[in-house]
């Protein structure tokens, strides 16, 4: 990969229970390619990352509370899955607000495994089109969503793969799509959030 993500910033939103390799594949891609990263979370100090949900894998250093985050500061979100992760993401409000506020942005997004889940929780997968970890595909479809089961899916900057199998064509994509920068914001979840 060349520099294309030179002077860009990207955020990383996760919590405990992030799957390591979908927080450091995704990381290192966009670094290679030029970009600085910050590891937002809900809470400050470290995030336990796991390999499987199931064993303890490292630890890593909260950069900024996602609370004290602005969607302006960054050029692209990533969000890295593991099912406790988004979980914890999903029922804290400043998580759920700063997802919804980087959406109206049209900057590009990158969800991978059960990450969808907060994109559920900010009402912003309505309408648009994206895959996810299989267990957590109905839930996609009942918030909205247009689900196909596919390596890698792109919809208006927003990039969605299903697993660690899936991040080699993943990190591929979010570079291409951060290096794209903005889109067309996507507004069929604002519409219909404004109309209830």
């Amino acid at each position: 990969m060349a520099n294309e993500l030179d002077g860009l910033k990207i955020a990383i939103l996760a919590a405990d229970g992030v799957e390591q390799v979908e927080l450091t594949e995704p990381r290192d891609a966009v670094q290679s390619a030029g970009a600085q990263t910050e590891l937002l979370s809900i809470h400050d100090g470290e995030i336990q990352a796991m390999n499987g949900d199931i064993d303890k894998a490292d630890t890593f250093s909260v950069d900024k509370l996602v609370g004290d985050a602005s969607p302006g500061d960054y050029a692209g979100l990533i969000l890295p899955g593991g099912t406790m992760n988004p979980d914890n993401l999903r029922v804290d409000q400043n998580a759920v607000s700063f997802v919804q506020e980087f959406f109206k942005t049209g900057k590009p997004v990158g969800v991978i495994c059960h990450g969808p889940w907060t994109l559920i929780e900010a009402d912003v997968a309505r309408g648009r089109t994206l895959t996810s970890y299989p267990s957590i595909r109905t839930d996609l479809r009942n918030a909205g969503a247009n689900v196909v089961d596919e390596e890698v899916v792109t919809d208006a900057g927003l990039v969605s793969s299903r697993s660690p199998d899936d991040l080699p064509a993943f990190c591929e994509k979010i570079v291409e799509e951060f290096a794209e920068g903005e889109h067309q914001v996507h507004d069929e979840g604002a519409t219909a959030g404004a109309a209830s």
